[in-house]
């Protein structure tokens, strides 16, 4: 009998996330609960009624897409609530094994009074931690069984913002009622690339990246070169929001003007017909050299199958239709993530079913893609430290997959495995609660070899 590659394989599977919004992926209950507590006005009282009229399967457009963080972002105006979602979040991931999960916000957003940035993030910070050290509890985990979780926090500045996007956003429309709106933006991201570093290098807390998102039409990440260099002159790892909804241009200048590492979204990479810049005569050579550049690089795309589906419309009736196969042709380096998993309902697991149904994933290159994830990722520790973790998570991986029936070893690994024996039985299970974490067991077995640099 064929194996197949089923649902319940790749819930079992170790998986990260590197492009999930935390204001994006509460819980129904927290965000009413918190609601409730905060008397945040939302449009209904029970999770059915959020989920027909904000949170929705498919959305018109993008602007009915993003109202549902007007609620959220409004439930997270302090310490007390950052902690729990944040706490919730890398629950949510261990559940159905996301061993590493980056998580982004905006934390200018939250800023109200002495509740500065650095607060913020220590308040994220505290509730990941618990998380994480409540999950590193497990036996398993502790045994070598298991990967173990770990947990990092990207930092977003904005494109473009209006005076009630926040407290703290309003301030800068108050102080420069004369400066030009370019420069507004421009100020407000370099403080936040300011604060990113010094709750990373100052206060210890893992803040491991810098993000520029929002509407890219109009907002170009050059305005934003100087937070850029600054992130880039302290070793943030550098990531933009570009190629969603505007063209490959857009991608060019986040690698080209803010050294980006990784690219979230990506999606018109390969599209000439989006192409803005009129200086750009041969549009296909253009297109050509750029993906051929991301590739060579190894600048990777954080792909968001679901979110894609609902907010563009070229995708809404086919994903198929998404440029996912031409950036697995290319040899792009591509990586599953959730982007919003209450505002998107969704989870690692439906959207790496997603790939495998939609695009016909062959095992190796299921293994191959899961891999990327941890290896791409901004991960808080040392060089070696990221090396031997991603090992335990390829040993976890592939003997998850011997199980199920499938052959993802290849060359020397092969002959290693073999010559250990066979892999005991399958038992790395997902979908627990919090106080199920010392329940989950492992089939992994500690390999002395080393995982590739692809």
């Amino acid at each position: 009998m064929v194996p197949k590659i089923t649902p319940e394989l790749i819930a079992r599977l170790p998986k990260s996330d590197l492009h999930v919004h935390l204001d994006g992926s509460l819980r129904l209950d927290t965000l009413i609960d918190l609601a409730k507590e905060r008397r945040v006005e939302l449009p209904s009282g029970t999770p059915e009624g959020l989920l027909r009229c904000v949170f929705k399967r498919a959305y018109r457009n993008l602007p009915e897409y993003l109202k549902g963080f007007e609620f959220t972002v409004a439930c997270l105006q302090d310490a007390e609530s950052l902690e729990r979602v944040a706490y919730e979040l890398c629950w949510d991931c261990r559940n159905e094994n996301v061993f590493y999960v980056e998580m982004r916000m905006a934390p200018q957003l939250h800023v109200r009074g002495d509740f500065d940035i650095v607060a913020v993030l220590r308040a994220v910070a505290a509730g990941a931690e618990r998380a994480r050290r409540e999950i590193n509890r497990d036996p398993a985990i502790r045994a070598g069984q298991l990967p173990r979780f770990e947990c990092g926090i990207i930092v977003c500045a904005l494109r473009h913002f209006e005076p009630f996007f926040s407290e703290h956003y309003r301030t800068y429309f108050d102080a420069l009622r004369t400066a030009p709106r370019t420069t507004i933006y421009r100020l407000a991201s370099l403080e936040l690339a300011r604060a990113a570093v010094e709750a990373a290098d100052r206060h210890g807390l893992p803040v491991v990246g810098f993000d520029l998102a929002g509407q890219e039409r109009g907002f170009p990440a050059k305005d934003h070169i100087e937070a850029y260099q600054f992130v880039h002159d302290h070793f943030l790892g550098k990531t933009v929001h570009a190629g969603e909804d505007y063209g490959p241009e857009s991608i060019f200048q986040a690698i080209t003007d803010c050294h980006a590492d990784r690219i979230g979204h990506g999606t018109w990479l390969f599209s000439t017909k989006h192409i803005q810049d009129k200086a750009i005569s041969d549009r296909r050579a253009y297109v050509g050299k750029l993906a051929r550049y991301v590739a060579d690089r190894r600048i990777t795309l954080e792909v968001c199958l679901t979110s894609n589906q609902q907010t563009i419309p070229e995708l809404r009736d086919n994903l198929g239709r998404h440029p996912f196969r031409q950036m697995r042709k290319h040899k792009v380096s591509v990586t599953l993530c959730t982007d919003n998993r209450l505002v998107s309902r969704t989870n690692m697991t439906s959207e790496v079913a997603k790939a495998v149904e939609t695009f016909r994933l062959r095992p190796k290159e299921l293994k191959n893609i899961l891999i990327y994830g941890f290896k791409r990722s901004f991960f808080p520790g040392s060089y070696p430290d990221k090396r031997e973790y991603i090992r335990s998570v390829l040993d976890f991986l592939e003997a998850e997959m011997a199980n199920a029936g499938f052959d993802v070893l290849e060359g020397s690994a092969r002959a290693n495995r073999a010559s250990a024996g066979p892999p005991p039985d399958s038992v790395g299970r997902a979908g627990g609660r919090p106080s199920d974490a010392g329940r989950h067991r492992s089939s992994g077995r500690p390999s002395s070899r080393q995982p590739s640099k692809g």
